[in-house]
């Protein structure tokens, strides 16, 4: 019997995608405001979504479940959403999975977070989170993790990780995984060469920074950004990180020197740059830039699905090695 999964803050469902590769684990209801972001996770999964505001879910009403997902929106932790934590708005979103994990208890809570949570206010905003799960019952342990170093994909993304859980044994038996070594390569996620729609690539009638891009673009081992006045090498030969606004242009557009020219990467591409499967549909109706904020916005699966197996394997009372992370409770 597969373990019962409420997820919340879903997206595009990176996060239920890694925990159902394990085989162990099922999703019964999600949750997604966002609209386009609901439709490309209504095109994968079968469960129930609800796709209105986590305000106005009646957490009496759920049913029961084993795990709660929840990659709350990390802008009021970033460096992009300015810091300001949770006297920004979107900062008392957390609260609200609080509120349901209150009221249902479930056996495990996991989130996932940019990981400047950690620091962010000298630490506070990151103390109120951990203080506020242990009041209520759960031992936890996190650890920030990057892509390229847990999750065999060769993009360079630095998430933080929080695992709860109420019953201590589990929590005793639980570790997260180890660092594996790097082998999928750039040509694995990214088409270096075919011709592809030539809305992706940059020319010189259409970018009067181009004699820039030819002179500093220069090999295919890896990755560039234009940043205004000067191109930005990559220099551990992966994708930076990729963020929601790559669609709108600007210094956060990953660029390629290709057999066919200087292009940005596709959004397949960029879902590929996040361990997604190839049958992971994209929605056909949606524009390219919702596409990339989609990307931007999801996890590293691979990553995800990892630590799912640890826990799954600490639910069943198997001990993970490496268990040695800080006790709060």
């Amino acid at each position: 019997m597969k373990y019962k999964v409420l997820s919340l803050f879903s997206g595009i469902g990176g996060i239920d995608l890694g925990f159902e590769q394990t085989g162990d684990f099922e999703t019964i209801l999600a949750n997604e405001f966002d609209v386009n972001a609901a439709k490309t996770y209504g095109k994968n999964f079968d469960n129930l979504l609800l796709v209105e505001d986590i305000r106005d879910i009646d957490e009496t009403k759920l049913p029961d479940f084993d795990i709660l997902l929840s990659g709350f929106p990390c802008q009021a932790f970033s460096i992009a959403g300015y810091r300001r934590g949770f006297e920004d708005e979107r900062g008392d979103l957390f609260f609200e999975t609080l509120r349901i994990i209150k009221e249902k208890r479930p056996r495990v809570v996991f989130l996932e977070n940019v990981k400047n949570l950690v620091t962010h206010d000298n630490g506070n905003t990151f103390k109120v989170i951990k203080e506020a799960l242990s009041h209520h019952g759960y031992y936890i342990k996190y650890q920030v993790m990057n892509a390229k170093e847990y999750g065999d994909i060769p993009q360079n993304r630095e998430r933080i990780y929080v695992v709860g859980f109420s019953n201590k044994e589990d929590y005793l038996n639980f570790s997260f995984p180890e660092k594996i070594k790097l082998q999928t390569s750039l040509t694995d996620i990214i088409d270096f060469k075919n011709k592809i729609d030539d809305y992706f690539y940059y020319t010189e009638d259409r970018h009067s920074f181009y004699s820039h891009l030819v002179e500093g673009i220069t090999s295919q081992k890896t990755v560039y950004q234009w940043r205004r006045k000067y191109v930005r090498e990559n220099k551990s030969n992966v994708v930076p990180t990729l963020t929601a606004n790559m669609g709108t242009g600007g210094n956060n557009v990953p660029l390629i020197l290709t057999d066919r020219g200087i292009r940005k990467l596709t959004p397949r591409e960029c879902f590929n740059a996040q361990g997604f499967p190839n049958d992971f549909q994209l929605p056909e109706d949606l524009s390219i830039s919702h596409l990339y904020k989609q990307a931007g916005n999801s996890v590293v699966v691979p990553v995800i699905e990892r630590i799912a197996q640890n826990i799954s394997s600490a639910l069943k009372g198997y001990a993970c090695p490496n268990v040695q992370l800080e006790l709060f409770a």
